[in-house]
């Protein structure tokens, strides 16, 4: 016996898949932590940007790469605020650092919290 086929709905498919496809290939960095700091996601534009591989990247927390004091401090005013924009440094895999813009926000992802940075060199 066959299963009944899923539906699905193409359009959400699309949308899903070339909004995917539009952040891996931005212009920018992306950087999707989860509420512990934990990058979980980011694009080709994170790793160019601080020099690591994605999965050297996917293995570190937001506080391992800035150089803000207070970073956790900083990171749960994101977290009670929702969002969240500035001036900040970032320490690349080569020990240097970059001056960057971000922005940052809260959003819900398969019914978990996430916070999701669009990061700039200044």
């Amino acid at each position: 016996m066959f299963a009944a086929p899923v539906s699905v709905d193409v359009h959400d498919l699309i949308q899903t898949t070339l909004l995917g496809e539009a952040v891996e290939n931005a212009p920018v960095a992306v950087f999707v932590a989860d509420d512990e700091m934990q990058y979980i996601a980011v694009n080709r534009a994170a790793c160019t940007l601080l020099g690591y591989e994605r999965d050297e990247l996917l293995a570190m927390r937001a506080s391992d790469v800035s150089r803000t004091p207070a970073v956790e401090e900083r990171f749960h005013e994101l977290m009670a605020r929702g969002e969240a924009a500035g001036r900040r440094t970032l320490v690349r895999k080569d020990g240097s650092a970059v001056e960057i813009e971000f922005w940052a926000t809260s959003t819900k992802v398969a019914q978990m919290t996430v916070y999701v940075a669009f990061v700039k060199p200044v």
